[in-house]
Parts: C-alpha cells; structure tokens; sequence
C-alpha cells in the first residue's frame, strides 16, 4: 500500500501515525505499532471508498526490518466487525493476523517451516482502561480505543499470543486475557459468579 513509507517515517519520527493530507471519513488509521526492538510493526486501518458505511474494508499490513529497511512482508482485509463504537466493558479481541517473516527467502525451500511469524491483534479498550501491556509492552488508550499490537514468534507459536493485560487509569489490573482465551478474566468471573447463583435456585 503506497500510504505505508509514510506511516513508517512518521512513526520513526514520533508522530502520528494518520496522514495529515488524508481525510479521516476516507482513510482512517486506526492503530499503528512498531516494534524496533523486535524489527516488526502492524498497521490498521479502515478505508471508505464510498459514502455508504456498508462498503468500508478493514486493512491489516505487516512491517518487518529486513535487509535494513522496513518492508511488507503482507497483510489481510475484511469487511468491517461491527460498530466502531460499540459498546466495551474491559478488554475485547475482536481480530488479529500474521504472516511469515522475509526471513523464509534465506534458505528455501525448508525456510517456509522454519521462517518466524509476524503476528498481531486488534484489541479493544473500555472507557475505564487507561493503558494495556501485550507482553512485556505498554500501549496506551488512544481516543480511538482500539490498538493493534505485532510481535515475532516461532510459527510454531503463531495461533497463540501474548498475554493481554488491562490496567486503569490509577495503575490498578482491571482484567487480562490469555494467550488462547477468547473472553478476558473479569468476564469468566462475572460468568462462574451468574453461575453459582443460579445453580442455588
């Protein structure tokens, strides 16, 4: 996607991730990640090629640092899941991705087993979050609360992910999500807890 060279510089620099030229009703970037460390990143956005909400498509592209610079090793797009404003009481998965690393070009043709994977997940924040660790890194709760956080694994370990952990504005853990949990921990408590009551009837 000709946008991405942009996000990256952007995203290098510490600023904002959506082009300033690019109204937000067209393109949206939603969330964006980069990891320097790890030398991969994620960026999601929304793109409304219409007026119609109906036809909005959701985007997903992978960065990797690879041959020292930032390419794209791929991506994913889809139709838009729900309402953007829909309703979160903690912490929500509601999608992610991955692909393989350019690493799978060193040594073919055995490298497409053993290439790590790029992988990311779109997360979506209640009111009350103020920031999330994914892993060991802290993201923060943009206006937008939504935030897509990538990594690099063994492909071995690409239908798992980092633990999620939500934490509120005073610094207290509200709620976490495992690395195969489809629910987050305060949701299976106020589950087990509707539970118990009504076996007690």
């Amino acid at each position: 996607m000709r946008l991405l060279p942009g996000v990256v510089r952007r995203l290098l620099g510490g600023g904002e991730a959506q082009p300033w030229w690019m109204p937000r009703r067209v393109l949206t970037v939603v969330s964006a990640d980069l990891d320097a460390g790890a030398g991969v990143g994620a960026v999601w956005m929304v793109w409304r090629p219409g007026a119609r909400e109906s036809v909005a498509r959701e985007h997903i592209e992978f960065l990797e640092r690879y041959g020292g610079q930032w390419r794209y090793p791929g991506g994913s797009s889809g139709s838009v899941d729900g309402p953007a404003d829909a309703d979160v009481d903690v912490i929500e998965i509601r999608g992610g991705g991955g692909t393989l690393s350019l690493a799978r070009r060193l040594d073919p043709p055995r490298s497409i087993e053993t290439a790590p994977w790029i992988g990311c997940v779109l997360v979506y924040l209640g009111r009350d979050v103020g920031h999330i660790l994914v892993g060991d890194r802290r993201f923060e709760a943009s206006g937008q609360r939504r935030v897509v956080a990538a990594w690099k694994g063994p492909q071995v370990s690409r239908g798992s992910r980092p633990v999620v952990v939500a934490f509120g504005r005073d610094g207290v853990e509200l709620s976490r999500i495992g690395p195969l949990d489809s629910l987050d921990s305060r949701t299976w408590a106020r589950v087990w807890e509707e539970l118990d009551g009504s076996e007690g009837l």
